[in-house]
């Protein structure tokens, strides 16, 4: 029994997206071996210390924990509840919940009080002669958040000099719990009713790492701005790359014959001149269009943090025709101030409709010269044109003028050359990777050749 759990729990978190090795499943399976199985806290620390590699995957993790090994089972014996029962008022049930939310979340009583809300409020009709469990019907039956206002003045007055902000923190984290604690013993039942590997499959979201940039939320886009970061430092640092492993540099000829007067002229050691780093300019040039929205959201903050991390970049949106945003994105200004400013102000629209050929030919005449032997050129869209003209060898004239150049294309593969999609005839001018989510833009920030030509 608990070896089928093992092999379905390690499974289903390689199917979320939570790299697991064999060795490291076997790891988690020795670590039974050495604990307290019925110690569920024990249990749940001994396998996140043998699979979880990275904090983004940890929500993930819990949530699949909860499901393969949960607390309790319905029809268990339940402690004795002497404060409510089935004839216990709502108005009643709130008091009670008020009451736990001042204390402690991880009270026994807290999740006993959970798992008979989700009993009692939680079954939905889901069609004719369906039900199913929903988080939503219990949280409106007892509205946790209208208690905030009682729960803070209870706390002030019991806590003398506490100051309100952290009081509101508290009771903010409390609540949180609540929902969190509720929502998995939604999960639960369903995973009784309906079997936890179909329940597992939808129950976790995408690490923050493998979010496809096309479908991202605000709130996904903030925590994408913390990643980005240090994506853009390694970027910059691939870039200021001047030679292939292996060359040593130039010849110093005079410091070698120089040094060879001492051994009768015979040069048994090489002087090399000392190698100058290569400093790079970089040009961005950015789909602002509706299609790739929240891509393009993501590549200005890709833009912003690459602005910061070299002392020459120019930065130009695009939809149908190319405007220069560089001074939107001077170092010190908001991320999201300088991509409002860029909507209203920047020339990048005229009939709204995408047109790289357009956008490449008025690149070239009104901005040329800003591509040279040491620019690393970076395009970012999804190389779809609504059936306009190309302008392939406008491209291939950029391309051969720059140092480096990549493109970044947020559709999957298997979309290109769909519709109106160009992406191979654009991918034989100028190298084209599949960026899709922060997993993609790492392995083609380590695996991109940016060595010198």
């Amino acid at each position: 029994m608990m070896l089928d759990r093992h092999v379905g729990f390690v499974g289903a978190l390689r199917e979320a997206g939570v790299p697991v090795s064999l060795a490291e499943g076997l790891d988690a399976a020795n670590a039974l071996m050495v604990i307290d199985l019925m110690d569920r806290e024990s249990l749940r620390e001994a396998y996140a210390a043998t699979l979880i590699k990275r904090p983004v995957h940890r929500a993930g993790f819990d949530v699949l924990f909860d499901l393969w090994f949960p607390p309790v089972m319905s029809g268990g014996s339940a402690p004795e509840r002497a404060e409510y029962d089935e004839s216990t008022s709502v108005e009643e049930l709130r008091g009670i919940l008020q009451r736990l939310l001042m204390g402690n979340p991880d009270d026994p009583a807290f999740r006993e009080f959970v798992r008979e809300m989700v009993g009692r409020f939680g079954r939905v009709a889901a069609g004719p002669g369906r039900q199913s469990w929903f988080s939503y019907s219990v949280l409106r039956a007892l509205s946790p958040d209208t208690l905030v206002f009682r729960m803070l003045n209870q706390m002030l007055s019991e806590r003398g000099g506490l100051p309100e902000k952290l009081a509101r923190q508290e009771i903010s984290l409390n609540i949180r719990k609540f929902e969190e604690a509720v929502a998995s013993e939604v999960r639960r039942r369903i995973a009784e009713d309906s079997g936890i590997e179909r329940i597992a499959r939808s129950a976790v979201k995408p690490a923050i790492d493998r979010l496809d940039f096309l479908r991202v939320t605000k709130a996904e886009l903030a925590e994408l701005r913390r990643e980005v970061y240090p994506l853009a430092r390694r970027l910059a640092s691939r870039l200021t790359i001047k030679n292939k492993h292996g060359h040593r540099g130039r010849l110093d000829f005079r410091r070698t014959v120089r040094a060879s007067l001492s051994t009768g002229g015979v040069p048994l050691t090489t002087h090399l001149r000392p190698k100058r780093p290569h400093k790079p300019e970089l040009v961005i040039l950015c789909d602002a269009s509706d299609s790739v929205s929240s891509f393009s959201q993501f590549t200005l903050l890709l833009t912003f943090a690459l602005r910061e991390q070299f002392t020459k970049v120019r930065a130009f949106a695009f939809v149908d025709t190319v405007d220069e945003i560089t001074k939107y994105f001077a170092p010190g200004a908001d991320v999201l101030d300088a991509i409002t400013r860029m909507t209203k102000e920047a020339d990048i629209t005229r009939f709204g409709r995408t047109n790289y050929g357009n956008v490449f030919t008025r690149f070239a005449d009104r901005y040329g010269d800003a591509i040279g032997p040491k620019t690393s050129l970076l395009i970012l869209g999804d190389a779809r044109s609504n059936y306009q003209a190309p302008a392939l060898d406008t491209l291939k004239h950029l391309v051969a003028q720059a140092r480096h150049a990549y493109w970044l294309n947020p559709e999957p593969r298997a979309q290109w050359d769909t519709g109106d999609s160009i992406a191979t005839s654009y991918g034989t001018i100028i190298p084209m990777h599949e960026c899709r989510n922060i997993t993609q833009l790492a392995a083609f920030i380590e695996d991109t050749d940016v060595g010198a030509r």
